[in-house]
């Protein structure tokens, strides 16, 4: 049978499908849209018989029964043919739409005020309209129309930006990339056009090292909320390696350069990390020395004639070592403890600098690496901060880090959330759907009050970040944040954990309707030790906040 359909856009009735029911030409409508397998039933991983069983019919419910909305998005723009009925309009996500379209931005609403005109002249909380799926608890509440003090049109136009970009270029592909290991390097690239990596420093926009601009955030008014948001969305692919690829060593490796670096050096290196040509990865932890920063061993010793460092020693879980171009690197450079650390710049084009990837649990396409350093020839120039004071660079970093690490578990806590009450609604068991267990609905409820206790903590604590120096940010928000840290990770465990139990099976296979639990599942740890474990991170909150508060005059 000839088959005489291109478009897409083509409307069909249930009955044309019905005439293309053979395996010389095979039609199936998945949610009123209609898909041509016939030259993809060789590569479809179920075989060719499943095919069969639905061919010319509708066939949503065997869909998804197999598989998630990823798939759906990724095969989209090859197979769909047409759609079923007259609106004229495709129902199937649009796929194939350019990476850099923004929609239309959805205005932010003040609420009426009857406050004197001087109190209503400062920031008002305000509404945005609904977005998203709608799930409760799935998103934000300032997604879902409920109004915040924190947000404006600018992080409601930023938000789209980022979801559109997410949901055509990145989630459709997570779990290829994961088996390869790796992210398209045209994908890190692109975070650079698009001006998020400029974005995603903790700091002001660096408009002095970079002419790019983000399309839909004045950089006046760029914030932490718009990294936050940056940040939140991406992880709705539902994979750190994702993240981690992209925000991961970047996020942490190049703000001591933008901050500490001589004007040289950050003339020289800025701009080609900014636009993502180069990349860039922290080098702290050692086979020996994790969360106990102060004893690291790898050592910087001066030459004789005082123009380079020489640096040997060893890294380990360095994520993007393998791709990175420079390295931020925690070195010893006098005596034991805290006061005998520095912090150098190393580029991967001095000799002596080995890479080699490291196997791990799960963030797969993270690239965590091994390196090592025999005999590394630095200029002095690349120096970060001054002698013997790196681990206070060190520190103002952690901050930035720690929150990032929020972020994501905190969102990676939703994605398990909403991924078990789409299933839920979907599964029948004993003869009824799951969300209609008492049983189901606790756990689905257990995962909701913790998420969002940990999101509204963490969205006070980006408040303060915005109106404090960084410095002030470090002394009276480093215990906060670690102990924010710490139950962020414990929520994300938490929710991976319920939502296998919610999934069953599905959960421990890759891919399929259960894939992204199974992967972020296996992600949990990444979480709970990197960047401070939470046993650390929980005695750190009490012992900085004890010294803070003394200071600021409790009595205790």
């Amino acid at each position: 049978m000839t088959l005489a359909v291109q478009s897409s856009n083509q409307s069909f009735s249930a009955e044309d499908v019905s005439k293309h029911g053979s395996e010389e030409s095979l039609w199936v409508i998945i949610d009123e849209n209609v898909f041509d397998l016939t030259k993809f039933q060789s590569e479809h991983p179920g075989g060719k018989k499943i095919l069969k069983r639905v061919a010319g019919q509708d066939a949503s419910k065997m869909f998804w029964k197999y598989h998630n909305a990823a798939i759906l998005k990724k095969y989209t723009p090859r197979l769909q043919i047409g759609y079923i009925g007259g609106s004229g309009q495709s129902n199937a996500a649009p796929a194939s739409a350019p990476s850099a379209a923004v929609k239309p931005v959805p205005k932010a609403v003040s609420k009426p005020s009857s406050a004197p005109k001087e109190e209503q002249e400062r920031p008002t909380a305000t509404a945005s309209e609904p977005y998203g799926d709608l799930i409760p608890y799935g998103d934000p509440s300032w997604y879902q129309g409920y109004v915040s003090p924190y947000y404006n049109e600018t992080h409601v136009a930023l938000r789209e930006e980022v979801r559109a970009w997410v949901e055509n270029d990145l989630e459709p592909n997570v779990e290829e990339w994961e088996t390869k290991k790796d992210v398209p390097p045209e994908i890190y690239k692109e975070l650079g056009r698009r001006g998020y990596l400029a974005g995603a420093l903790g700091i002001h926009y660096p408009t002095e090292y970079t002419d790019i601009r983000p399309a839909s955030v004045p950089v006046e008014k760029w914030d932490h909320f718009h990294e936050f948001i940056l940040t939140d969305e991406i992880c709705r692919a539902g994979s750190g390696g994702l993240v981690w690829n992209l925000l991961g060593g970047y996020g942490i490796g190049c703000p001591p350069v933008a901050k500490f670096a001589t004007p040289q050096v950050k003339k020289r290196v800025l701009p080609e990390l900014l636009s993502g040509e180069k990349r860039i990865c922290l080098c702290i932890t050692e086979p020996d020395a994790g969360s106990d920063v102060a004893n690291i061993t790898t050592v910087a010793k001066k030459s004789d004639d005082g123009t380079h460092y020489i640096v040997n020693g060893e890294k380990k879980w360095i994520t993007n070592g393998i791709w990175s171009d420079y390295f931020t690197v925690a070195v010893r450079t006098g005596g034991p403890g805290m006061n005998g650390i520095s912090l150098l710049l190393l580029e991967k084009t001095m000799p002596g600098v080995n890479v080699r990837r490291m196997d791990c649990m799960g963030m797969f396409s993270s690239g965590t690496t091994y390196v090592s350093f025999e005999d590394v020839k630095v200029p002095v120039e690349n120096l970060l901060g001054k002698e013997n004071q790196g681990f206070k660079v060190i520190m103002t970093n952690f901050n930035h880090e720690r929150l990032g690490i929020i972020i994501q578990a905190n969102r990676f806590s939703r994605v398990c959330y909403e991924e078990s009450v789409k299933y839920a609604h979907k599964r029948k068991t004993f003869g009824k759907p799951l969300i209609e267990h008492p049983v189901i609905r606790m756990k689905l409820a257990n995962m909701a009050i913790r998420i969002e206790a940990t999101h509204n903590w963490l969205e006070n604590i980006l408040y303060q970040t915005n109106n404090m120096s960084e410095r002030e940010a470090m002394l009276r928000l480093g215990g906060a944040i670690a102990g924010l840290k710490a139950q962020a990770t414990q929520t994300f465990e938490m929710c991976a954990r319920e939502a296998a139990q919610v999934f069953g099976g599905l959960s421990y296979s890759r891919g399929g309707q259960g894939g992204k639990v199974e992967r972020l599942y296996r992600e949990v740890r990444a979480y709970s030790i990197p960047g401070g474990s939470e046993e650390i991170m929980l005695d750190l909150s009490i012992r900085q906040a004890l010294r803070v508060h003394q200071m600021l005059g409790a009595k205790i």
